[in-house]
């Protein structure tokens, strides 16, 4: 019991069942199965992103451009199988390394011109949806390859194939970060990046590649939602960079940097994820449900912020119990 209550999953798993519950007793609608099996649709997406948002925020900085980067990497892609005649596997190779390219801009910045990866990647949020207006001037691009469908739509026995493709993701993830050099020493940048330094680790070579891994999520996510909706739009993507910073923080991902869990990330997007859909199903208005989920990324970092203070004060009404 002891080992449970101790383990870094059991808190954002509390919240996802606490936020699971509440919604399925506000509307009778969430539990049906057409419900179920579109919530594991949408919680592709914000998961796929969440990753690389989590391993930026693990190496100490910050990505508000991912929404901004799947709006023009949505286009790109559009306009490479639509127009240009570019076969669909070849496409999305190509936009896997524009998303790397875009991931690497905010790196170079970031890590190697040491401007703050706050306002690196805010002006980023801002050039990369206007770069995307540049593409047939400002339209979206409809209708573009029917084969989509089945990538994002497709089944295997009887499971959505995004489910699949989380379960890799998630794992290779999981894994590079716990137990591959590159993730200790992502950790470790994140933690203390002077004693970092002084250990012989290239900080700036990694803070570089958390970005460059952002990137390449951002690019994931960008191709979900681009088979999802069968097109590419440079208005897609909006607000999705704040759910992707709230799924890591949720799961537990501080701030400041230095911690972090793949696993809970995933808890964290399917949190947010579910929260909305509950918000849809219950016909809350678009304005309010920009306060909640505003509301619910500042309790996340607050109790992040102030999780030491919050341990002393539950300590301090917890009894004593000394042994005898």
């Amino acid at each position: 019991m002891k080992a449970i209550l101790k383990s870094p999953v059991l808190a954002p798993l509390a919240a996802w069942l606490l936020v699971a519950l509440v919604t399925a007793i506000t509307t009778p609608h969430f539990l049906d199965a057409g419900n179920l099996s579109n919530l594991a649709l949408q919680v592709s997406i914000v998961a796929v992103v969440a990753i690389g948002s989590t391993v930026v925020i693990i190496g100490g900085g910050i990505d508000l451009s991912p929404g901004s980067a799947i709006a023009l990497l949505t286009m790109v892609f559009a306009i490479m199988v639509k127009f240009a005649g570019i076969p669909l596997p070849v496409a999305i190779v190509l936009v896997i390394l524009a998303g790397a390219g875009l991931g690497a801009i905010n790196g170079f910045l970031t890590a190697y011109l040491r401007i703050p990866s706050f306002i690196t990647t805010v002006a980023a949020l801002s050039a990369f949806r206007g770069v995307a207006f540049m593409f047939n001037n400002g339209s979206p691009v409809f209708s573009v390859d029917p084969n989509l469908e089945t990538i994002f739509y497709g089944t295997l026995f009887g499971l959505p194939l995004p489910l699949y493709y989380l379960v890799a993701l998630y794992t290779v993830a999981w894994f590079a970060m716990r137990y591959t050099r590159l993730g200790r020493s992502i950790y470790a940048i994140g933690g203390n990046a002077a004693a970092a330094m002084l250990s012989g680790l290239k900080v700036k070579r990694l803070q570089f590649l958390t970005f460059l891994i952002a990137g390449v999520a951002a690019a994931l996510g960008a191709i979900l939602m681009a088979a999802r909706l069968n097109s590419g739009s440079p208005n897609y993507g909006v607000g999705l960079e704040l759910s992707a910073i709230a799924a890591a923080v949720i799961g537990g991902a501080s701030l400041v940097g230095g911690r972090g869990n793949i696993v809970n990330t995933a808890i964290g997007a399917l949190t947010i994820v579910t929260v909305q859909n509950g918000l849809n199903l219950n016909a809350v208005p678009t304005s309010a449900q920009n306060v909640i989920i505003g509301a619910i990324i500042v309790i996340a970092v607050g109790i992040d912020m102030w999780r030491v203070e919050l341990g002393g004060v539950i300590g301090a009404l917890m009894p004593n119990r000394k042994n005898k």
